[in-house]
């Protein structure tokens, strides 16, 4: 067999594969969080459900051409775990968003990632993640002192969005012992595709016709999807996934950032604590247990809820 032609590799990945992987995972980072303030300035013109919508409908397209995964031959507990998977997704895309319309993107991001920190910390015995969680903690008193400058809703919907990223991450567990590479994850963004399309075509109506709006909804899923997935793929085969957890840590200060940069939503001093707070806690956890996998000799190989599960699969 001859060597693959690297001239027929998508113009993406080519250039992704001669920048270092620190700077892919970062613009991967700020591509995720710019999505998500294009996704924002859109509600005035498109409801939350219906970006939401058109940005599952955006990964599942790009992850069926890419995985293109077998459908038949599969035991009925297989279809079940793939449709609770694929629910939780639409349902933390739903949450986020919901959130994201009512309260700053970098606090709404912020609540969303105790989630999967909280997986992290109840999943560990280590003493050193009390330290963690007691930072976490800290995070939110400093969230909770500021409580009265936010929507309560908002909040609600962000502490929903958590706990369905939480359960997203225990079914992405499940699916990945049933299904190969990405064939799970691909039908599982059509199961939410088709949780939310009710909703979604509903609340956008006519709108949905505008080429414009259409448009948008379809940079948002590049941002969101398309462009972090490449670039997150490319740096994870070029650095240990602990080093890849670290770094993702700090999707909630990009969060922050985009929001006061697109959409001019200025965080107080102690939001500020909070977002610094959780990145802390979130990092400290993901170096805390890789290094446990390297003490049990399973360096690189154990990824941790923090580290193999990407925010662009939202």
């Amino acid at each position: 067999m001859g060597t693959p032609d690297r001239s027929q590799a998508p113009l993406l990945l080519r250039v992704a594969e001669a920048v270092p992987p620190v700077w892919l995972v970062l613009v991967g980072i700020v591509s995720v969080q710019t999505g998500a303030g294009v996704a924002k300035s859109l509600f005035e013109a498109l409801p939350p459900a219906a970006v939401v919508w058109l940005r599952l409908l955006t990964s599942a397209v790009l992850l069926v051409l890419v995985a293109r995964p077998a459908l038949r031959a599969r035991p009925r507990g297989d279809w079940l775990v793939v449709a609770g998977y694929g629910t939780a997704l639409a349902m933390m895309n739903f949450f986020i968003y919901q959130a994201f319309a009512r309260i700053p993107l970098g606090i709404a991001v912020t609540i969303e990632y105790l989630g999967p920190l909280a997986i992290a910390l109840l999943g560990s015995r280590s003493r050193i993640d009390v330290l963690w969680a007691a930072m976490a903690g800290l995070g939110v008193v400093a969230l909770g002192l500021e409580s009265g400058s936010m929507d309560p809703l908002g909040v609600a919907f962000a502490v929903l969005a958590a706990v369905a990223w939480a359960g997203y991450i225990l079914l992405s567990a499940a699916t990945g012992r049933r299904f190969s590479g990405t064939s799970g994850l691909a039908l599982a963004s059509v199961v939410g595709v088709l949780v939310m399309a009710p909703m979604g075509v509903a609340e956008g109506g006519a709108a949905l016709l505008d080429w414009r709006l259409l448009l948008f909804g379809l940079v948002v899923g590049v941002l969101s999807s398309v462009v972090p997935y490449t670039l997150e793929l490319t740096a994870l085969r070029r650095m240990p996934p602990r080093v890849f957890g670290v770094l993702m840590s700090l999707q909630p200060a990009a969060a922050a950032l985009v929001g006061l940069v697109l959409l001019g939503e200025a965080l107080t001093p102690w939001q500020w604590v909070a977002v610094a707070c959780v990145i802390v806690a979130s990092a400290g956890s993901t170096r805390t247990s890789a290094g446990r996998d390297d003490d049990d000799g399973g360096a690189d190989e154990a990824p941790t809820p923090l580290s193999d599960e990407h925010p662009q699969d939202r």
